[in-house]
């Protein structure tokens, strides 16, 4: 599982993030551990306990991010990439402070890594990815082709322009769609509640894949 922001540094005081509070991957991994599962949690930076039982890696950057998806992936029967990556970086972080009296600086901005497309090519064929797709619109179509274009089982998207759900809100929305064409709605429901729906969907196409 990967839950959480990531962090990208400015200089050593400032960095460019995202509203991810982490709540979501972590209640995926929650349910994942009461369910007798052995997790892997690789969480950015949250102010939010994990569950008992996971073993936590903690990163900040999307690198920092991707070598530990790397390391511990090979091993897992489901990937969960709920983690909310930074998209974009400074290419050139100062390594001082800069200072206000400067004026606004001028930052050339780099690409992050794809983590899921980057470990698309280590996927067997018993494995389960699913991805998660956050959007304001064209939530459909963006999933799916999300869904495509990173070799994955599962997609769960989720309308983050709402208010109720979403980043920082202890509910959530779910579609979820499926590498078969089929997709599923979740109704606006605790995290927690839509983490074990999302689960069994998961151990469902694992024990399939695994037949």
């Amino acid at each position: 599982m990967t839950a959480g922001p990531t962090r990208e540094a400015i200089d050593p005081v400032r960095f460019v993030s995202n509203r991810s509070s982490g709540k979501m991957g972590y209640a995926v991994a929650a349910a994942a551990t009461r369910a007798g599962h052995e997790v892997c949690l690789v969480s950015g930076p949250v102010a939010i306990e994990p569950p008992r039982g996971a073993g936590v890696v903690r990163v900040t950057t999307a690198d920092e991010m991707l070598a530990a998806v790397r390391r511990h992936v090979r091993g897992c029967d489901v990937l969960v990439m709920a983690a909310a990556v930074a998209d974009w970086r400074p290419k050139h972080p100062a390594k001082r402070k800069l200072k206000k009296s400067g004026g606004p600086p001028r930052i050339e901005w780099e690409a992050t890594p794809d983590i899921l497309k980057a470990i698309a090519p280590l996927k067997r064929k018993t494995q389960v990815f699913c991805g998660f797709a956050a959007e304001t619109d064209r939530l459909a179509p963006e999933a799916r082709r999300k869904l495509r274009e990173k070799n994955l089982d599962a997609i769960a998207a989720n309308d983050v322009s709402k208010k109720d759900r979403g980043f920082e809100s202890d509910r959530n929305a779910l579609t979820l769609f499926f590498a078969d064409g089929r997709a599923r709605r979740l109704a606006l429901a605790t995290k927690a509640k839509c983490a074990e729906r999302l689960l069994r969907e998961l151990e469902e196409i694992s024990a399939q894949k695994k037949k």
